[in-house]
């Protein structure tokens, strides 16, 4: 293994270690809160760079979360199970939500859509939950379940083949985070590797001619691994073209 790499496998561990405690099967003390929203669901600028992907996702059930979990878009498309704290009003299963942007306040860990934070209530008692406007939870880590879906990489509308290209990783199963992205050079033997430009989203100046091999650094319960796609990008890839990797994250 290349000392490089060495020295990035060490950094991420150092990076995550913390954020990622709460994959304990305890629950971890925090607040919550939501944001306005017409539709109630999801905010399609967030953080992530998801878009409207970021609005629909679980059924608009989606949250901005801390940058303790957001970590510095690492924890972007995480899931979790989160339940209120005020017996009267809450149930017991809670809500489940995928993050999908950044956001904090009042010491709150999650920012939900009004769709993810009425989901808490007893049925019902939605209006006065909503009426506390923050209120204490509790949150743990749980596995995202895509049925049909394997890991997905969408071509950023920004990308321009061939001086520029942006990828967003998309349907990330399980209790997995994608730490690096790198692209193959075929005329170097060697694998590039991609910027994360925010969020979800990996960049890449002038990248390799021809079609394009993705693989990617994945942090998980099995720890840290390289998996690579065994699909390519085309050489023909155009900007908003959505790839299926055939991987699938459990």
């Amino acid at each position: 293994m290349k000392t490089s790499n060495v020295l990035l496998i060490l950094l991420v561990q150092l990076i995550v270690f913390l954020p990622l405690l709460c994959l304990s099967d305890d629950f971890v003390s925090s607040r919550a809160t939501y944001y306005g929203s017409p539709d109630c669901k999801g905010n399609p600028r967030g953080a992530c760079g998801y878009g409207e992907f970021g609005r629909d996702i679980n059924n608009g059930e989606v949250s901005g979360v801390s940058l303790r979990l957001w970590n510095n878009g690492t924890g972007c498309g995480a899931c979790y199970q989160v339940r209120c704290k005020i017996p009267p009003h809450c149930n017991d299963e809670g809500v489940y939500v995928v993050a999908t942007d950044y956001g904090e306040g009042h010491g709150t860990d999650f920012i939900f859509s009004p769709k993810a934070y009425g989901r808490m209530a007893r049925p019902g008692t939605e209006n006065q939950l909503y009426s506390f406007g923050v209120v204490d939870v509790e949150y743990q880590r749980v596995p995202c379940k895509y049925e049909g879906y394997n890991l997905v990489y969408k071509v950023h509308e920004k990308s321009y083949n061939p001086h520029y290209l942006a990828v967003l990783i998309l349907y990330v199963g399980g209790v997995n985070d994608i730490l690096a992205v790198e692209a193959w050079q075929e005329d170097c033997k060697e694998w590039r590797r991609m910027r994360r430009v925010f969020g979800a989203v990996h960049d890449l100046q002038n990248p390799p001619r021809g079609t394009l091999t993705l693989r990617f650094l994945v942090y998980g319960s099995a720890g840290i691994n390289w998996v690579q796609s065994p699909n390519a990008i085309p050489a023909d890839w155009t900007a908003g073209a959505t790839y299926n990797s055939n991987i699938q994250l459990t």
